[in-house]
């Protein structure tokens, strides 16, 4: 007769596994937090969240640095002023950065569209006829250019970087031509009057600041050309498998931006009642920074318009900070370019992240 083994229970090892349990479920339930902030810090929410903070951290600093200077209506509205030229122009710039491309070029169209939109030409039949001939000069101009912009990168096969460093010399050498290198002062009253008036205290520019950027959003997010300028940004292969024209729609992001630039001309013009071929210098450093700052993907296929208004009301209320301290503008670049780096790093970062998960 077999006898069967006595089988004696371990009442360590038994403690061992109930131990190493429970510390799994703490370390996963120690982890979902941890999940959930990286997310939320990842999402549009988070950034946007964290770019109120800096906003709000910089008034902070200006309001203790400038005092009543700082903190007086005048000077927020002077800062929304301020704003209003480099906020249209972004908010045409996240187009294109979504879509997967890059301009230039803007601080040139810019440029061209003011002092075409203040020839002595133009002006005479603004006066004659209406002052909406001015305005109809700068969108126009700035429209063909991003229409020459679009064509030589969707269908002649330029690089973006290429084509418009191309329209940037191109586009300030037809101004200085044009303008014979002089500024060039707007004589209609008409228009003064229109762009420099106020509604409720607050200046048309600024106004129109605000229009572009809720048209911006609902044409970003709530539209087809939306989603296909996300699809041709993230992956244009796809896209077009997908059944949707890429090269025409490469056309139209540079068209809308084009026409961002003549908005933002004639918000340029209506501020220093000039046009000249010096307007908008380096203004496409401060659009791509804005742009970057907010949110958007440099390599295409994510864009906010809110993130790119908060980056835009950022650089401009530190641009406002410094001016009232009477720091150099020196200062204000070297700043400027350390924001820039750290903002990529951190969209790097936060790209891997959310890759890995």
């Amino acid at each position: 007769m077999s006898e069967s083994p006595i089988q004696v229970s371990d009442p360590r090892g038994g403690a061992d596994r109930a131990a190493t349990e429970r510390a799994e479920r703490e370390a996963a339930e120690a982890g979902r937090p941890r999940g959930r902030g990286r997310a939320l810090l990842s999402s549009g929410l988070g950034r946007n969240l964290g770019l109120v903070v800096a906003l709000v951290l910089l008034c902070i600093v200006g309001a203790v640095s400038a005092g009543d200077r700082f903190t007086s209506t005048d000077n927020a509205l002077t800062i929304l002023r301020l704003a209003a030229t480099l906020g249209v122009v972004s908010i045409g710039m996240t187009f294109v950065i979504t879509g997967g491309g890059i301009d230039l070029s803007v601080g040139a169209i810019l440029a061209l569209s003011s002092v075409w939109a203040t020839t002595l030409a133009t002006q005479q039949m603004a006066n004659d006829t209406h002052w909406l001939v001015m305005v109809g000069a700068a969108l126009g101009v700035g429209a063909g250019c991003g229409l020459i912009n679009g064509l030589l990168i969707a269908y002649g096969g330029v690089v973006p970087f290429i084509a418009t460093l191309a329209m940037l010399a191109s586009a300030r050498g037809l101004a200085e031509i044009i303008s014979n290198r002089r500024t060039q002062i707007v004589d209609v009253p008409a228009f003064r009057d229109f762009f420099g008036a106020e509604v409720i205290g607050v200046p048309v520019i600024v106004l129109l600041f605000v229009l572009v950027a809720i048209g911006g959003w609902v044409l970003l997010n709530r539209t087809t050309f939306g989603r296909r300028t996300l699809a041709v940004g993230g992956n244009p292969e796809a896209a077009r498998l997908a059944g949707i024209n890429v090269q025409r729609h490469t056309v139209y992001l540079y068209v809308l931006l084009g026409v961002c630039c003549g908005i933002a001309a004639l918000i340029l013009i209506s501020r220093t009642s000039t046009g000249s071929s010096t307007h908008g210098t380096l203004l496409e450093l401060d659009a791509i920074a804005a742009v970057v700052i907010g949110g958007t993907l440099l390599s295409g296929g994510r864009g906010t318009i809110a993130g790119t208004v908060l980056g835009v009301v950022i650089f401009t209320t530190l641009t406002n900070v410094f001016t009232l301290n009477n720091r150099s503008i020196s200062e204000q670049s070297l700043l400027k370019g350390a924001i820039i780096v750290a903002a990529v790093l951190l969209q790097q970062r936060l790209a891997s992240r959310s890759t890995s998960t």
